[in-house]
């Protein structure tokens, strides 16, 4: 699954707020699952859900950005930036429907 980094030097901009959100993601997932075992409100589930995914997306799109910063600016400058290009466009059109 994957493909190897795309440069010795890792550049992550935001890799401390990722990590963060990270954490917090795991978090708030133990909490969902403890209210639900709990037999809490649905609709108070249904909102720490929803929330979950809110900050999912915002961590993808942080990690999507420095890929775009690193990775892909790389490759555009050693004339390589088809691959990755259709790459940032598979997941476009795959996950974001």
């Amino acid at each position: 699954m994957g493909h190897d980094h795309c440069h010795t030097t890792p550049i992550h901009y935001s890799q401390d707020r990722v990590n963060q959100h990270l954490k917090t993601i795991r978090g708030q997932i133990d909490g969902i699952i403890k209210m639900y075992d709990e037999n809490r409100y649905c609709v108070d589930i249904s909102k720490q859900i929803l929330s979950l995914v809110s900050l999912l997306q915002k961590t993808n799109a942080l990690i999507l950005s420095d890929h775009l910063s690193s990775c892909v600016t790389e490759a555009i400058r050693e004339n390589k930036g088809e691959e990755k290009i259709a790459e940032i466009t598979e997941i476009l059109t795959t996950y974001y429907k």
